[in-house]
């Protein structure tokens, strides 16, 4: 028996509450195994709040930064949701310009949001309005890039004591 079935019906119902926000959803979506909602930035904590509320996505599995560096709105955050008394799984996405870099947190909803949000601040440099302790949690404070953009050098450019013929080039 496989782990995790696509819930057809569950996904319908989804779909029909999403109809709701008009506008404002996107796309809705089947990407690969899970239904992908696509949200604006200004309607995205409220879809989340309804998600939890009135479909019973309780869990929230993850949130964390994206990066397309050369796109429209190249940043972004995805979220996988969980309604584990359904068995039901589904991820919103919400993508952003480099100039808008602020979400309104989460952790009003799932507290366990608190440390992702850190995180996604840490490596992509997003924000999140309303956090109650946005900073650094992998970094050192003082750590002037987010390492996780596409855009952050693989490897340092001014280092003089490594020997590129031991690393095959």
């Amino acid at each position: 028996m496989p782990g995790f079935v696509v819930k057809a019906e569950r996904d319908q119902q989804v779909k029909d509450r999403m109809a709701a926000f008009g506008d404002k959803v996107l796309a809705v979506e089947q990407e690969r195994d899970l239904l992908c909602i696509h949200v604006k930035k200004e309607a995205v904590h409220e879809l989340l709040r309804t998600l939890r509320d009135e479909l019973g996505f309780h869990f929230l599995t993850t949130c964390c930064g994206m990066h397309f560096p050369g796109e429209a709105q190249e940043f972004g955050m995805v979220y996988h949701l969980h309604n584990m008394r359904a068995g039901h799984r589904i991820r919103v996405k919400c993508r952003t310009t480099a100039n808008d870099l602020e979400y309104p947190t989460t952790t009003d909803l799932w507290p366990t949001a608190n440390w992702m949000e850190r995180e996604a601040w840490d490596f992509f440099g997003i924000k999140f309005k309303g956090h109650p302790n946005l900073k650094r949690i992998l970094n050192m404070e003082d750590f002037p890039a987010f390492p996780l953009r596409k855009d952050y050098p693989l490897e340092d450019p001014t280092r003089k004591d490594k020997d590129d013929r031991f690393f095959g080039r």
